[in-house]
């Protein structure tokens, strides 16, 4: 995401005379574009193509009864505005990132007039207004104001001061400002004052304003058209994080820059406004026009980020309770609260607010929290202070998710925006570079806070398979992505936005577990308490909170490190990729390395060379040993070396709270091999999990060989943990190997040994799912593997999977109330088509038809894809790409068809004969994707001119030539995945 294009420009007094002898023409040109960028207006095309899609702008502030400052005698001039080009202005502070030290903001005053009524929901520009009063302390002597704003169009610009020392915010007199204009690459507002501010004065900014309200973008301020009670209704909310105050409001939008604020909301009559604090008043105010609004004033904000200001208009209902003298109150759709789908969240709510007061010892410092269920927010969730926002399909629980994950879903996530009321709220990271302190101890805290009202939670299973997992398979030494970065490496917005990813949030999730289980809980806690208490209603880099962690080690004598903590952190924080760690068991040698996607023989490590302080937890024939650090490359540890006995074996990187790999020399895998077949129970079910996982990541990247991974599935006959065979599923029944028709050799082989060690667990939950499935409800850890179980089973054509699917199927097909199970039921819509002709095909669509409800629609799209019938999968995609009357919203039927074996040739056929209809439905890029999955099978060069005909007839020439170096690399990624197999294919002759 580019930075927003700019336009228009900018004539400072000085350029104004270099250019008073240009010609006349070009004069009229200069007052041409002053005039279509005046009053900071802007050409909304070019935001449109930042962040896809406008942001909504907002209003400024006051409170109604509050008049404006009265200015001294003389008349008042109205800036010219406009949006310079960065190649017509002279370089300046504008040009940076970040905003200079000149000016620190204390209290914000601002007033917000979005001009949504119920009776006109359908127009088509909805606008607002406001105003905003910025106190702002001077550091710097400075005849030049910058502050952020974007999507704003600027009315009017005062400065006032400075303020009395003595009688507080009366003015002794004003500033002029002499010119306003836009550095729109850096989103600055700059306003260009007569004389200069004094260092140590105080001065208030005034600032008028407006702009559009957007939907479809969750940014800034946006509209929700949502339908409750059967009536189109609509509702405003905001979502400032982490660059997007700008989008409402002109403002100093960095999170060290922290202030109060008065925050009023104009609205109309029937709706219901909400911010960060408690409502202090509402009084009534009329427009030109006549008509009457509501003025709603809140009570003053604790110190706090732009980010996180937070207002929401609507007319929702909500239930609350109330927590040690705490308001807290859910608010979603009538509908919703009067069915009841808003208790489990108000329910769960209060208890985690008293659970982290009780563990920080600190208490939250509003007097209430307000939790709104957004029809729609692509952002998830936001841990607005006293305002927290959710998408309602992760807030609400209705009882058809009682077969579901979304009980802990909903606590995963009420959990993490809680927890951020301390780590993010009340200590603030000082700049987006360490964003990983706000994410990273939130996600951390969702498992210790789900684990404290549910000990029997598989908290470290749950942690692999939600954090873990995803964030080891994407990380390697090469990504060029540490959790903690520099700051100065940052030189635009859109590069902020891009680090709200997998390495903050489970990296560093991971990066607090692994610091708590080396420094034990207790001390884990204690430190916490201390950097939360020092750095409330502040801000923290990553040094203060090692500094609190250095503190508690100091204080005590039990736990030794082999360095500082500062030292033994910033060796995972500071670099990227994570260490592979491998130990001979025959010599006790233990040594490390960068972790490689695709390791080659002798791999240099010029691009690596730093090493880890790793903190090795282990286990020897089951118990637990003492902690050992391995702070060198390589180092030996005697105590690791296992006799000739089969009861001897090593096991690192206990519960998996280490982030790295663990690797083993032939004699440790081979033990761990012979314990698994002698008595798994033995190796506790996180570690089946982890060799499973390390083996198969290893065999992969040329760490050691596939034969070594695939030795470790031969007890799987004795495997009774669902979450074990999800992940041996996952690492050997592939995507890839499913959808190949090609891999007929490995197929009846893999056909054979799988079935055979399969049926215990099949029995286990086929059992449940025919006579009480209800008691699954609270089984997380089976209702998230339950789909890859019954998925892999029919694939393998199990005949009791195969017969289960159709009676499921027909039982719903003939009594819609009897529901096909929610954990399998993509993959028993998927076989009932299968198994099924054009009856049943058709009746799906008619069900598709009927739904409203997305992720359903989504279901039967993908499910109508499972066809084996040619000519239906050819009629589908017909009917995808026609106009009218069947519309499949965003999913690419193309894509859903080409992913099974027999629809991808058929895809790939339609594709060429009907290319312009597909362009103009999805797009000419989805054909990238496409290739992705039509490519699939192409292992010979002759299949890739075939390819590049087609392309080369439908693309330009700077696609053709990105589809061409995609086209080789799928060849070659085929061609080891053929390999692969092969060896995989002799390993099943051999074992089957």
């Amino acid at each position: 995401m580019g930075p927003p294009s700019s336009s228009g420009f900018y004539v400072s007094r000085a350029v104004a005379v270099l250019l008073a002898g240009l010609a006349a023409a070009l004069l009229l040109a200069l007052a041409v574009l002053a005039a279509l960028y005046g009053q900071c207006a802007r050409d909304p095309s070019s935001e449109m193509q930042h962040r896809g899609g406008p942001g909504a702008a907002p209003v400024p502030p006051r409170k109604q009864k509050e008049q404006p400052p009265t200015p001294k005698p003389g008349p008042a001039r109205k800036p010219a505005v406009a949006a310079t080009p960065s190649d017509w202005r002279p370089p300046g502070p504008w040009d940076q990132l970040r905003l200079p030290p000149w000016l620190v903001p204390l209290h914000y005053e601002l007033e917000l007039w979005p001009r949504l009524q119920p009776d006109q929901l359908s127009a088509p520009a909805l606008r607002f207004t406001g105003r905003v009063n910025i106190t702002v302390r001077c550091i710097v002597s400075t005849a030049r104001l910058l502050l952020h704003s974007l999507l704003l169009d600027c009315d009017s610009a005062e400065v006032r001061g400075p303020l009395s020392p003595v009688t507080g915010d009366a003015t002794i007199g004003r500033v002029p400002v002499n010119d306003v204009w836009f550095a729109l690459d850096m989103e600055y507002m700059v306003l260009e004052l007569g004389e200069a501010l004094q260092p140590g004065s105080r001065y208030k900014l005034q600032l008028s304003f407006s702009g559009p309200v957007y939907q479809d973008t969750w940014e800034g301020l946006f509209l929700n058209l949502y339908t409750d009670q059967g009536e189109r209704r609509a509702l405003l909310a905001s979502h400032m994080e982490p660059t997007f105050a700008r989008y409402v409001f002109p403002c100093f939008d960095e999170p060290a820059l922290k202030a109060t604020f008065s925050i009023t909301i104009i609205h109309h009559s029937s709706y219901v406004a909400l911010s960060n604090m408690p409502r202090l008043g509402q009084s009534e105010k009329e427009d030109v026009n006549g008509s009457k609004w509501t003025v709603t004033t809140f009570y003053t904000t604790p110190l706090m980020p732009t980010y996180l200001v937070a207002f929401v208009i609507c007319d929702c209902d909500h239930v609350n309770r109330t927590e040690r003298g705490q308001e807290i109150s859910i608010w979603a759709r009538k509908d919703a609260i009067a069915n009841g789908y808003a208790d489990f969240a108000l329910n769960i709510t209060g208890p985690i607010f008293s659970f982290l007061e009780d563990l920080f010892n600190i208490s939250y410092p509003l007097p209430k929290t307000d939790i709104i269920a957004l029809p729609t927010f692509d952002k998830r969730a936001m841990e607005n202070w006293g305002l927290l926002m959710f998408d309602e399909s992760l807030l609400l629980l209705q009882p058809e998710d009682q077969l579901t994950e979304k009980k802990t879903v909903i606590s995963s996530i009420v959990s993490h925006e809680i927890g951020h009321q301390w780590f993010g709220n009340m200590v603030t990271m000082a700049w987006w570079n360490n964003l990983w302190l706000n994410e990273g101890f939130a996600s951390y805290f969702e498992f210790e806070i789900i684990n404290h009202f549910n000990p029997k939670f598989p908290r470290n299973e749950v942690f692999f398979t939600n954090i873990l997992y995803g964030v080891l398979k994407e990380d390697h030494a090469l990504v060029f992505r540490a959790v903690s970065m520099k700051a100065e490496n940052f030189t635009e917005t859109g590069e902020i936005n891009e680090i709200f990813d997998l390495f903050t949030y489970n990296k560093g999730a991971s990066m607090a577990r692994m610091l708590s289980s080396f420094l034990s809980e207790s001390l884990f806690i204690s430190a916490l308490k201390s950097y939360l208490k020092i750095f409330s209603f502040s801000n923290a880099e990553q040094d203060d909170l090692w500094r609190h962690f250095q503190m508690a080690i100091d204080d005590q004598g039990k736990i030794l490190l082999p360095a500082t903590v500062k030292s033994i952190m910033d060796s995972w924080t500071h670099q990227s990729g994570f260490p592979v760690i491998t130990l001979n068991v025959s010599t006790g040698v233990m040594k490390q390395e960068p972790f490689y996607l695709g390791k080659v023989k002798n791999q240099t490590l010029l691009t690596h060379n730093d090493t880890w302080i790793v903190p090795i937890l282990w286990i020897k024939n089951g118990t637990t040993q003492s902690l050992v650090w391995l702070d060198n490359s390589s180092k030996v540890f005697p105590e690791m070396q296992v006799s000739d006995s089969e009861h001897d074996w090593v096991i690192l990187n206990l519960n998996m709270t280490g982030y790295y790999r663990v690797n083993y020399d032939k004699l440790g895998w081979k033990k761990l091999n012979q314990q698994l077949e002698k008595d798994p129970k033995a190796i506790p079910v996180i570690h089946r999990l982890q060799l499973i996982d390390d083996a198969f990541s290893l065999s992969k990247n040329n760490y050691i060989e596939i034969e070594t991974a695939l030795d470790l599935t031969k007890y799987l006959a004795e495997e009774d943990e669902i979450i074990v065979w999800h992940a041996v599923l996952l690492n050997l029944v592939t995507r890839d190997l499913i959808s190949n028709v090609n891999n007929y050799d490995i197929y009846p082989l893999l056909k054979k040994y799988l079935l055979k060690r399969l049926m215990s667990i099949w029995n286990t939950y086929s059992t449940i799912i025919r006579e009480n499935v209800a008691t699954l409800q609270d089984d997380y850890l089976a209702l998230m593997s339950l789909e890859e179980l019954f998925r892999t089973a029919c694939w393998l054509g199990l005949e009791d999977c195969l017969q289960l699917s159709r009676e499921l199927f027909r039982n719903w097909v003939t009594h819609p109330e009897n529901e096909i199970p929610y954990p399998i039921r993509n993959v028993i819509l998927c076989y009932g088509i299968a198994l099924g002709n054009e009856k049943e095909w058709d009746f799906l669509l008619s069900i598709y038809n009927n739904k409203t409800k997305e992720e359903e629609r989504m279901q039967l799209a993908y499910a109508m894809g499972c066809s084996k019938d040619p000519w239906i999968l050819n009629r589908y995609m017909e009917y995808a790409i026609a106009t009218s009357p069947f519309t499949f919203n965003e999913t690419n039927i193309i894509q859903v068809v080409a992913e099974s074996e027999v629809g991808r040739y058929i895809a790939k056929d339609f594709l060429v004969n009907n290319w312009q209809a597909v362009s103009e439905r999805y797009g000419a890029q989805s054909l990238v994707t496409l290739i992705d999955i039509i490519g699939r099978t192409i292992s010979t060069d002759s299949q890739i001119v075939e390819m590049q005909q087609f392309c080369s007839n439908v693309l330009e020439e700077h696609q053709r030539l990105s589809i061409h170096a995609k086209l080789q690399t799928i060849k070659q990624e085929n061609l080891e995945k053929k390999k692969r197999n092969a060896r995989i294919t002799a390993w099943l002759r051999e074992n089957t």
